[in-house]
C-alpha cells in the first residue's frame, strides 16, 4: 500500500484516502494541527483499503490515530464522512457537522426499510424514466433490498458547525462558512491566518470540501427528502455560495479531490459561467415540451448517454430537474399543466 501525502506547511497535510471503483480516485482528507492535537477535515469512504491508508497517512504527518482531537465533516456524502464513526471509536474524537447534513444522515440511519426506494421509484416515474430503467428498483425493492441502501450505518456527529463561527480549535482560526449547494448542509472552512508561503494574492486557506475543485464541475442535484415537498433551489443556493467564496479571496484551495490551488476568484468565474451557458442551452432544449429524463438524455455529459452508468443517470436527472427548478423561479421555464408524466417548456 502506498500512501500519498502532502505537507501543505504550517501544520497543514493532505492525505489521498482511496476511494473503491470510483473514477474519483481518492478523497483528500486534511490534518491540521492544534494545540489540543490534530484535526482531520473529511475522513473518507467506509472501505478497509481506505481505513489503512488514512491510518498509515496519520502516522506519515507524525501523529497516531488515537491523537485525533476533533473532525470536521464538510458534507455527509459517504467518500467525506463514511469512516468518521471509526475514526471516534479508535481516538474518542468528537465529529462536527452542519445541522442540515446532520439532519440527512438522521433522515437515512432511521428510514423504514424499503422507504428511499419508494421515494426514488416514484420521482423518476413523474420524471418519466422508462420501465427498462424503473424495473430493476421495482425488483430490488420486492426483494426488500432497502435495508442495505448505503449511509444507515453513518456516524451521528456530536456537535454543529455554525455558520460564520470561529471554530473551537486552540492556536488556529478556522472559520466556517455555509455554503449550500452540493448538499444542504455543506461548509467551507477557511484557516483565517497568513500563507506559510507568503502568496501575496488573497489571505488564508479554504478547505473547499467539494463545493470549490480545480478541473470538476461539482453535482449539483435536487436536496432529496421523501417527507419534505419544498421546492429547493439548489442550484441558486449553490450560485450564491460560490459568489461568497469568490469575495473571500483565499490565497490558495485545499479542495477535497484533485489538488490544491490558487486564484479561487477564477474558478468561482469559470463555474458560474458554465452554469449560465448551461441554463441558456436549456432554454433553448426545452421550446418543446420536455420530462426531466428526456431534458437529461438531450443534455451534454462527459459521455454519451448511451455509455453513462445506470446509477449515474438517476444523478443526471437529479441535475437535469436542479436546473428546472432554477429556471422554473427565474420564470423562464413552466410546467405543461396536467402533463403526466411531468413536462416542462419554455415561456
Amino acid at each position: 500500500m502506498t500512501t500519498q501525502v502532502t505537507d501543505h506547511r504550517g501544520g497543514v497535510w493532505s492525505i489521498a484516502v482511496p476511494i473503491p471503483d470510483n473514477p474519483l480516485g481518492h478523497t483528500l482528507v486534511h490534518l491540521l494541527e492544534t494545540d489540543r492535537g490534530p484535526v482531520l477535515i473529511d475522513t473518507g469512504w467506509d472501505d478497509p483499503d481506505s481505513w489503512d491508508t488514512l491510518v498509515a497517512g496519520v502516522a506519515a504527518c507524525g501523529f497516531t490515530l488515537t491523537d485525533i482531537h476533533g473532525v470536521l465533516i464538510t458534507h455527509h456524502h459517504p467518500d467525506h464522512h463514511g469512516l468518521s464513526a471509526k475514526v471516534r471509536e479508535a481516538s474518542g474524537a468528537w465529529i462536527a457537522m452542519h445541522a442540515a447534513d446532520t439532519a440527512v444522515v438522521r433522515r437515512t440511519r432511521e428510514a423504514e426499510p424499503g422507504r428511499w426506494l419508494d421515494y426514488l421509484i416514484a420521482k423518476l416515474t413523474t420524471a418519466g424514466a422508462p420501465d427498462g430503467h424503473l424495473a430493476p428498483l421495482r425488483e430490488a425493492r420486492a426483494k426488500g433490498s432497502g435495508r442495505k441502501l448505503p449511509g444507515r450505518r453513518a456516524a451521528l456527529p456530536d456537535r454543529d458547525i455554525d455558520p460564520g463561527e470561529l471554530l473551537d480549535l486552540p492556536g488556529r482560526r478556522v472559520r466556517a462558512i455555509w455554503t449550500p449547494g452540493h448538499t444542504p448542509g455543506h461548509v467551507c472552512l477557511h484557516l483565517e491566518e497568513d500563507h506559510p508561503s507568503g502568496l501575496p494574492q488573497g489571505f488564508g486557506r479554504l478547505f473547499s470540501g467539494d463545493h470549490l475543485l480545480p478541473g470538476i464541475t461539482p453535482h449539483i442535484g435536487l436536496y432529496e427528502d421523501p417527507d419534505d415537498a419544498t421546492a429547493t433551489d439548489p442550484l441558486g443556493d449553490y450560485l450564491d455560495s460560490l459568489e461568497r467564496i469568490g469575495r473571500l479571496a483565499p490565497a490558495e484551495v485545499l479542495p477535497a479531490h484533485q489538488h490544491a490551488f490558487t486564484d479561487a476568484e477564477g474558478r468561482v468565474r469559470e463555474l458560474i459561467t458554465h452554469h449560465e451557458d448551461r441554463l441558456a442551452g436549456l432554454r433553448t432544449l426545452l421550446r418543446e415540451p420536455r420530462t426531466p429524463w428526456q431534458l437529461a438524455v438531450a443534455m451534454e455529459w462527459n459521455r454519451p448517454w448511451e455509455q453513462i452508468p445506470y446509477g449515474s443517470r438517476n444523478i443526471a436527472v437529479s441535475e437535469a430537474e436542479a436546473h428546472l427548478r432554477r429556471l422554473v423561479k427565474q420564470g423562464y421555464v413552466e410546467v405543461v399543466t396536467g402533463s403526466d408524466p411531468v413536462r416542462y417548456q419554455a415561456v
